[in-house]
């Protein structure tokens, strides 16, 4: 009979395994310590006069986007530890969007708590139909020291051209570069495109204007914006009173509401009595187009009014939830108002 060799292997290489792991986890360990070591040291070190460069984290993006930008923009080594610093120290929901001057020579932590609080720039929504006196009241809630008389004054010629948008805006802003700022986003917008569709429909850019603010402040949604449009410009050839409420409004709140008046509503609905004042804005009284932009319209309105809809509708109406509601004749849109507006 042949006797087997003993199986040596196995209890070797048990006893190699129970050496080996931790020897394993130790150099996993101390291979972490140096890569976290490295990677928290600033990319140039020792020299505070390193040149700064503007880094601007955009409204809702990730702490993933602003790491991996801000290595590949070289102000850290690493955008995975700079995110296992930032959340070990539980700063994610402080990082603020905005702009900031950083330097190479930080370190990722000294970045990660910048980025809390060292904004020099704010970001600044303004909604489309707003008049230009909304817009200096929220510059002048949100920026230092902000010139809200200098801006209505830059501002009082150009009702139509303050381009609704979100802004990246200095603290300190002066009145001179935002009220800038808006026209030139609004020249972007209405481009020599734009400009040359409205003269083949035989609009001035003001016209356009006028009519767009008209339809930024009557139909809240875009699939009814060019066909508001539409009757708008039906009845400016027919020579009917345009009779838009939003005309009213606006008349109104220049009669009862100063520039600079915090609590004003500039939107008020208008009566059967307020229909009667004597101003130009009143299109229930006079016809045509009112002398200025009653609003500052969004780029759908402008779009709307160069490319209006064909129809056979003359009226319209919107419920409080802003659906309208189209009719051919008078006698239909009474109808509409009796069903829709007075329930």
């Amino acid at each position: 009979m042949t006797r087997r060799p003993k199986n040596i292997e196995g209890p070797f290489l048990k006893k190699f395994n129970l050496i080996s792991i931790p020897i394993l986890l130790v150099a996993v360990l101390a291979t972490f310590f140096l890569w976290w070591r490295w990677a928290n040291q600033s990319v140039i070190n020792h020299q505070p006069s390193a040149a700064s460069s503007t880094f601007v984290i955009k409204k809702g993006e990730s702490l993933s986007s602003v790491a991996f930008r801000l290595q590949k923009e070289g102000l850290i080594k690493s955008g995975a530890a700079f995110k296992i610093l930032v959340v070990f120290e539980k700063l994610e929901s402080q990082i603020q969007a905005g702009s900031f001057l950083l330097k190479p020579s930080l370190t990722p932590k000294e970045i990660a708590v910048f980025l809390t609080r060292g904004t020099t720039d704010i970001w600044l929504t303004f909604p489309e139909g707003w008049r230009k006196e909304e817009f200096a009241r929220r510059l002048t809630s949100n920026l230092e020291n902000f010139d809200q008389e200098g801006f209505l004054d830059l501002a009082k010629n150009h009702e139509g051209e303050l381009f609704p948008d979100t802004y990246l805006i200095a603290k300190d802003a002066s009145a001179s570069a935002v009220f800038h700022l808006l026209q030139d986003n609004f020249q972007k917008k209405f481009d020599e495109d734009l400009t040359q569709i409205a003269s083949q429909a035989g609009l001035s850019q003001k016209e356009v204007l006028i009519l767009s603010s008209l339809v930024e402040r009557e139909a809240k949604h875009d699939q009814d914006r060019a066909m508001v449009a539409g009757i708008f410009l039906k009845r400016l050839k027919a020579d009917w009173l345009l009779q838009v409420d939003a005309t009213m409004q606006y008349a109104l709140a220049n009669l009862r509401c100063s520039q600079t008046e915090d609590d004003c509503d500039w939107w008020l609905t208008p009566t059967a009595t307020d229909k009667k004042i004597d101003s130009p804005y009143n299109t229930y009284k006079y016809k045509g187009l009112p002398p200025t932009p009653i609003c500052n319209p969004g780029l759908a309105s402008i779009e709307a009014t160069v490319y209006p809809q064909n129809s056979d509708y003359w009226f319209y109406l919107s419920d409080a939830s802003g659906k309208m509601y189209y009719a051919k004749t008078v006698e239909e849109h009474n109808k509409n108002i009796s069903q829709y507006l007075t329930r």
